[in-house]
Order: structure tokens, then C-alpha cells, then sequence
């Protein structure tokens, strides 16, 4: 199995979503990631997932997303041709003793402080997942007291949009 991220093109209307992430369920994917939000175009939103199949059943689930009446354009992404990120804040403990030092290591992954308390901090960093991970495996020793982070966007590299022939139709 390996790792795949697709971009969806959908039209706006509601159960969409449900019937997107319905159909994986149907064949028993497990999504890693899923992340929905609006385009450059009225009506139209992008739904990127990631999940992890094989060669033949992500073609097929692919397929059959296509036959979906409010779907309109799917694309695979690579990595190499991709770019591709994630959004995460992160609560750690921090107190006077240990905040320099959870700051140190926030700078370290060019993560910001966008709040902060008396016990604690929270950090707020943009990047590939493997860079996410790292920085919590440099924050677990402070104490990660929360988490919230996003699903996987991402877009593909160059001067062509996914959207330009669909919104020509």
C-alpha cells in the first residue's frame, strides 16, 4: 500500500462531503486525511484526501468517484509534483523554567507562539506532515498537553490550475 493524495474538485451543495468520503468508506479505505474547503471559484469547492491503497483499488474508487453527479474534476497529486501541507497548534506545558526552552524549539521549525499563559504555550506551525511530526516528537518531552491539526492541502506545482478547464464548461 502507499500513500496517495487526490484533489477533488466538487460542486457546493450539501452531502457532498458525505457522499465523497462515503464511497471510501464503502470499500473499506481508511482516510488518513481530509480537508474541504472553498476554491477561486463561486460553487466550487476542493476536497483533498489521503489515503493509503494500492495501485488498482485507488483506480477504482477513483472511477466511481468520477460517475458521483457533483463531482467534477479528480487529480492525483505526487509528492514530487505537488505541494503539499498540513496546519497544527499545539499545546505544551511551559513554565518560567522550561519557555525559553519550548520557544527555542519552536524557532528551530520556524513554528510561531500565538498564545500564551502561565503553564503553558501554544504553538502554531505550517508544513509537511513529517516536519509536524518532528516538531512534536522535539515538543513530547515539555508535556503536549493538546493538539488540533488540519488534513492534508495541497496544490500541484506550475502555472496550470486544476480548475481552468472545468470552469470553462
Amino acid at each position: 500500500m502507499a500513500r496517495h493524495t487526490l484533489s477533488v474538485l466538487v460542486e457546493d451543495t450539501p452531502g457532498v462531503l458525505a457522499r465523497v468520503s462515503g464511497l471510501f468508506a464503502r470499500r473499506q479505505f481508511n482516510i488518513d486525511s481530509l480537508a474541504v474547503g472553498a476554491t477561486e471559484a463561486p460553487g466550487i469547492s476542493r476536497i483533498t484526501v489521503v489515503v493509503d491503497a494500492d495501485g488498482v483499488l485507488l483506480e477504482q474508487v477513483t472511477k466511481q468517484l468520477n460517475k458521483l453527479i457533483h463531482v467534477l474534476k479528480i487529480v492525483e497529486l505526487p509528492p514530487e509534483t505537488s505541494v503539499q501541507r498540513e496546519h497544527i497548534m499545539v499545546k505544551v506545558r511551559a513554565d518560567a523554567a522550561t519557555r525559553l526552552q519550548v520557544t527555542q524549539a519552536a524557532d528551530l521549525f520556524r513554528a510561531q507562539i500565538v498564545d500564551v499563559s502561565t503553564e503553558s504555550v501554544v504553538i502554531e506551525a505550517t508544513g509537511a506532515p513529517d516536519k509536524l511530526s518532528a516538531l512534536l516528537d522535539v515538543l513530547e518531552p515539555f508535556g503536549v498537553k493538546e493538539i488540533a491539526r488540519s488534513g492534508t492541502l495541497g496544490l500541484a506545482r506550475g502555472p496550470r490550475s486544476m480548475s481552468e478547464k472545468v470552469l470553462r464548461h
